[in-house]
């Protein structure tokens, strides 16, 4: 009986250490799942990035060329005028 015994708390432990065992393996492949899940989300920040990085480029190459624009067209008002201003005065 003895043998018995000792055999079905041998089994017990054995039943135990596999549940643990397989818990164990279900938390990391969980883990590795949610590693994944982040490595994705931060591929996908990055490439937000480059896109806005390029946005601003492209917003500030824009407002650039209007400042551009703008300074020859104060400079051409202010050329009309003084035209105007000669020829009121003559």
């Amino acid at each position: 009986m003895a043998v018995e015994a000792t055999l079905k708390e041998a089994i017990g432990r054995l039943g135990k250490a596999m549940d643990a065992l397989e818990n164990a393996a279900m938390a990391r492949i969980e883990q590795g799942l949610d590693y994944a899940e982040a490595e994705a989300e931060v591929q996908r920040m990055n490439a937000d990035r480059a896109r806005l990085a390029q946005e601003l480029d492209a917003s500030e190459a824009r407002a650039d060329r209007l400042q551009d624009a703008n300074k020859e067209v104060s400079r051409r008002l202010v050329t009309a005028m003084e035209t105007i201003r000669a020829v009121l005065d003559r």
